[in-house]
């Protein structure tokens, strides 16, 4: 049970920890937007966003003690394993996540659901394409790390990795819900924990968010268990990431046809009941896989 102790631990420092970090930060970019034109950008970045970056912070400053006291002892422990091609992997799994989220994105577009903005110029294309690239990759990474290296990893260690998968999900899932819960005005030094507690107590619609971002949890979890190795999963997760950024950018959700945004998602995707249902087939598709690799494992080789 050390692992389970461990991440208890961790959460219980990196959430308050992170909350109480927010409102020094905040104060630290408004006194440089005051202070440099070049930083004045700063002054307008919501509380909200300054919290959710100090979790993050905090969570990536505390992961290494976390491993290191429950044995890990290198990159290997992390899911970066000696593998033939891991390139090969990478790019595997951003074409399945693109095509997954495409398939998605594309009939709410032909239904309507959605429109195309078309008001950017070639330049503005070319930047966002290499805005979301970094951020596909970026995030894809960082939370690969936390989620399934750290998290899913240690909980393996301690239970069946069949609810280890359950359990990493549900956190993945429910901490992507820090949202904008009205920071109090002005920031105060307990402002992080106020949003905290505020969001815990009103958090924002659940569904079928929660359960559209448990089952990609479930997807990345499944596919780390199965290829014993990061890689895939990375590019899975980076091919979805470039698909969200990119509706964020071309695609408007249409007001007259509000009344299937429950079902097509907004602008997000992520808050449609057809997104949770392209991502159960996937998931379903990979559940078979992983058990026709197992059934092969048990299966007799022949002499």
């Amino acid at each position: 049970m050390r692992p389970i102790r461990s991440l208890l631990l961790y959460f219980a420092v990196v959430f308050p920890g992170g909350a109480l970090l927010a409102p020094c930060l905040y104060r630290l970019a408004q006194w440089a937007a005051g202070h440099s034109s070049h930083l004045a950008p700063l002054a307008a970045i919501p509380f909200h966003r300054f919290l959710d970056r100090s979790l993050l912070g905090l969570a990536l400053l505390c992961l290494w003690p976390l491993l290191r006291s429950n044995g890990a002892r290198g990159w290997q422990d992390l899911g970066f394993l000696p593998q033939a091609r891991p390139a090969r992997r990478i790019a595997a799994g951003f074409a399945l996540g693109w095509v997954s989220l495409a398939a998605v994105a594309l009939p709410a577009l032909a239904c309507g659901a959605h429109t195309l903005c078309l008001t950017y110029s070639a330049g503005g294309i070319f930047r966002h394409l290499i805005n979301a690239a970094w951020a596909a990759v970026l995030v894809a990474v960082l939370e690969e790390l936390v989620f399934r290296g750290a998290l899913f990893g240690l909980l393996r260690q301690s239970m069946p990795w069949q609810a280890a998968v359950v359990v990493s999900s549900a956190v993945y899932s429910a901490v992507h819900f820090i949202k904008n819960g009205g920071a109090p005005l002005p920031v105060q030094w307990d402002s992080g924990l106020t949003l905290l507690w505020r969001m815990v107590g009103h958090p924002p619609p659940l569904i079928p968010a929660f359960f559209t971002l448990f089952v990609a949890g479930a997807i990345l979890a499944l596919s780390y268990q199965r290829t014993g190795a990061l890689y895939f999963s990375i590019g899975l997760h980076a091919g979805w990431i470039f698909w969200l950024k990119s509706c964020r950018f071309l695609f408007n959700p249409t007001a007259s046809h509000s009344s299937f945004l429950s079902f097509w998602g907004g602008a997000d995707l992520i808050d449609g009941w057809f997104s949770f249902l392209v991502l159960s087939i996937l998931f379903v598709f990979i559940v078979r896989r992983v058990v026709e690799d197992r059934e092969s494992e048990k299966a007799p080789k022949r002499p």
